[in-house]
């Protein structure tokens, strides 16, 4: 689903919010949001998490295709094989779908800032 600012959401899911807390060793309990929490999504970011692998293919491609006709063959030859040998990294980035994080403010007055878009569903 693609969250857009504005929309209404709820949660799909239970989510904690703290690890149990404890007063003098006694552990009194867990803050969680229950699924079905609404609340409006605030803000939107998408993230494309690029591994070192990806950042080279796509600087030695460039190279390639920018200069790749005005090398030398050899040096052609060495950057084709560097290329390709960083191409599986590059397959497997593009297959990868972005990670969306989002703001939340629910109803109940709580702000949930950079949960993962994927625990809400239109309200």
């Amino acid at each position: 689903m693609a969250l857009e600012a504005g929309q209404r959401v709820m949660l799909a899911a239970d989510t904690p919010l703290t690890e149990s807390a404890e007063v003098s060793g006694v552990v009194v309990g867990v803050l969680s949001l229950a699924a079905g929490t609404a609340g409006t999504v605030e803000q939107v970011v998408g993230h494309q998490d690029e591994s070192d692998d990806v950042r080279e293919y796509e600087r030695l491609k460039s190279l390639l295709d920018a200069f790749g006709g005005e090398m030398p063959t050899e040096s052609r030859k060495q950057l084709e094989e560097k290329v390709a040998a960083l191409e599986p990294a590059w397959t497997a980035f593009q297959e990868r779908a972005p990670r969306v994080s989002v703001r939340v403010r629910f109803d109940n007055g709580f702000i949930l800032d950079g949960a993962d878009g994927d625990v809400f569903v239109p309200a």
